[in-house]
């Protein structure tokens, strides 16, 4: 049996917060993937067996002390609102406390349609399933704040997509919670004050206890998301989609539908294929960002007590998310140059990626070859690159530093893309083996791993990302 730790008190909010409800069961559920160390790191116990998993975590099977139900939010969608969102095609089964004393969501996504689904099915396909339990666990081990792969499971049910009859399946996420900036934006835009101020209650006790006040709350959640992006841009990854509902209040990346991290550098790079104006490039995250932000911060205005006051001392605020930004920025690139958190890391960095930008350089081999010396043999301008290098030299950078902050191998978009067809075709080795590599971004690669840090060639290429509903 299996004996999951639940401690529910988003489930005791007010009721206009959430719906209360089952999962629609599906027909022949198969496991895919149990993390069992994550399993224990959340306090769950009890090997059930696969066929049991399988059941639990395709919502065929509630769990004791489990209280469904599916979450309402709003959120700008691409800049415009859109106050009929909420979990579509998720439910919350209930929240667990972990080992470090933190609370912490567990989610089924594609577990059938809710009062939010807006027409839709409710489910996903193995596609989306496979690429997020890929991504968030390769996120995990490089160190970026994110939602958690608990486990996979196919329905043995066939779902419609734009590409036909797929594979459905349903992933089991952890968060640190599902409370997103469209979920205060909903009750704001309501002027539900009661349900705000739960929610408000609720998010500073389980995210910003030291927060002492709605100003206060702004301030540590702009700094939380100025290092997140900080990372992201570190990284290389591109979101995809950073609608005001896809910015988690706690600081943690979530909803990876067409997020990709990319190859050749090119700061206007967009992958996602909704995404036809550039608004969510990689060069324009940490102004999305800010812009996100902001409309938290006038969900918050309604409770305050002199709300014009609220509206000059929020806007002080938030025009200084740039200089926040800048630190957390020059931190992250630092440490990817050997350089202390002290160092004026920006130029030396603008002046490489310029360079890479010039040819389209792959941006994690460049990085990663720092430490090795390698980094040059990834550029066609040897000679500008050279003139770069001395000056990078001459910093006397830690090249332990460097390694230790530049991945190796990151989750290529071509291998997910050959790890989704195989799974599609009902082969998961070609999963395992890639999660096995991405969950060690950072350690030698050796001729099992080699293959994963390899770019892809011009044909192997994806050029566009989709979100899979």
């Amino acid at each position: 049996m299996l004996k999951i730790p639940f401690d529910n008190t988003y489930a005791r909010l007010p009721d206009p917060l959430f719906t209360r409800q089952g999962a629609t069961p599906v027909s022949y559920p198969r496991l895919i993937v149990w993390n069992e160390s994550l399993a224990a790191e959340l306090g769950i116990s009890g090997d059930p067996g696969p066929d049991a998993l399988a059941q639990i975590f395709s919502g065929n099977l509630v769990p004791d002390g489990a209280d469904p139900l599916a979450q309402a939010y709003g959120g700008h969608q691409f800049g415009g609102w859109n106050p009929g969102l909420g979990d579509g095609r998720a439910l919350l089964l209930g929240e667990v406390v972990d080992a470090a004393g933190q609370r912490r969501d567990l989610q089924l996504k594609g577990a059938g349609p809710t009062r939010y689904s807006r027409r839709g099915d409710g489910r996903n396909w193995i596609g989306p399933v496979l690429r997020e339990y890929i991504i968030s666990e390769a996120m995990q081990a490089l160190g970026v704040p994110t939602t958690r792969a608990l486990a996979a499971v196919t329905t043995g049910d066939h779902i419609l997509r734009d590409q036909g009859p797929v594979p459905g399946a349903v992933l089991t996420r952890v968060a640190a919670s599902h409370i997103r900036v469209g979920t205060f934006q909903l009750f704001a835009s309501r002027r539900d004050i009661d349900s705000l101020r739960a929610l408000f209650d609720h998010t500073l006790a389980r995210h910003y206890p030291t927060a002492t006040g709605p100003t206060d709350l702004l301030r540590q959640m702009m700094a939380r998301q100025a290092a997140l992006i900080a990372k992201w841009m570190g990284l290389g990854f591109i979101h995809g989609v950073m609608n005001t509902d896809n910015m988690a209040v706690s600081g943690e990346t979530i909803d990876y539908g067409p997020c990709a991290f990319m190859d050749g550098f090119d700061p206007g790079q967009v992958f996602s294929a909704i995404d036809t104006g550039g608004r969510y490039t990689y060069g324009n995250q940490p102004n999305i960002a800010l812009w996100n932000i902001a409309q938290f911060a006038t969900a918050l205005i309604p409770l305050m007590p002199d709300q014009d006051e609220a509206v000059n001392e929020f806007t002080r605020l938030i025009n200084g998310f740039g200089d926040v930004f800048d630190v957390a920025y020059n931190t992250e690139m630092a440490a990817k140059l050997g350089l202390p958190a002290s160092a004026v890391a920006t130029e030396l960095v603008t002046r490489l990626t310029a360079l890479m930008a010039n040819e389209e350089a792959d941006f994690t081999s460049v990085f990663a070859g720092l430490a090795d010396d390698t980094a040059r043999d990834h550029m066609l301008d040897t000679d500008g690159f050279d003139d770069w290098a001395q000056d990078w030299l001459d910093q006397s950078p830690d090249l332990g530093l460097a390694s230790r902050t530049n991945p190796k191998l990151i989750p290529r978009t071509h291998l997910i893309e050959a790890v989704i067809q195989a799974g599609v075709a009902g082969d998961f080795a070609p999963f395992h083996a890639m999660l096995a590599a991405v969950t060690q971004p950072f350690a030698p690669l050796d001729d099992s791993r080699r293959p994963f840090a390899q770019p892809p060639s011009d044909a192997e290429r994806v050029r566009q990302t989709f979100c899979g509903t």
